[in-house]
């Protein structure tokens, strides 16, 4: 098995690094589509804004590529909102992987905006990626916009309301959270990935 990470020159792509070689996979950092040619299933981080991150994507060749890939993708953060087809953080055109439109979290009377912090997750249908992780298992978030709890939404989390915690249409699937700063949850829930069937 080969795994590629798609170079978004974001901060989070280190500790995706080090958190999937603690696993025993020695990922590539793919700065273009080609640097990827060989890998089994890739990576998505993403840190910051949409607008800037889809920039770097445009321009690398990875938003066309993406957009016909057929490997098992695994969006992070950021990396999960980019598989959406749109979002209102820079009111930008997204990748078009999954149906529906990221926007602005509204806390109410959770807490703080952005959602920073450790939450609880809530499985609303089989997830592969929740393979021996309990209902009600905390991860690590940090975002201020989000994906609504729409149909393709396999796990959720509350925030203000139910908001998309996994995300999961064919071979892409996405996570709100950051597995790799969760602890031994994150690191079951890469090895998950790492581990399914292509």
């Amino acid at each position: 098995m080969t795994l590629a990470i798609i170079d978004t020159s974001t901060a989070n792509i280190a500790s995706v690094r080090f958190a999937l070689e603690r696993l025993g996979a020695d990922p590539v950092i793919a700065a273009t589509p080609d640097e990827a040619r060989d890998a089994d299933r890739l990576i998505l981080p993403g840190v910051g804004a949409a607008g800037p991150a889809m920039a770097r994507l445009e321009a690398s060749g990875w938003a066309d590529a993406l957009r016909s890939e057929t490997r098992p993708l695994l969006g992070l953060c950021l990396g999960m909102q980019l598989l959406f087809e749109g979002s209102d953080e820079s009111d930008v055109d997204c990748l078009g992987l999954i149906p529906g439109r990221i926007t602005r979290l509204d806390p109410g009377a959770d807490g703080p905006w952005p959602h920073m912090g450790w939450n609880r997750l809530e499985t609303v249908r089989d997830e592969p990626l929740m393979a021996g992780v309990d209902e009600g298992a905390h991860v690590y978030f940090v975002h201020g916009y989000h994906a609504a709890a729409g149909p393709h939404a396999s796990v959720i989390t509350n925030y203000g309301g139910p908001v998309t915690a996994i995300v999961r249409r064919g071979h892409a699937a996405g996570c709100q959270f950051h597995p790799e700063r969760s602890g031994a949850v994150g690191a079951r829930i890469l090895q998950n990935f790492l581990e399914a069937r292509t």
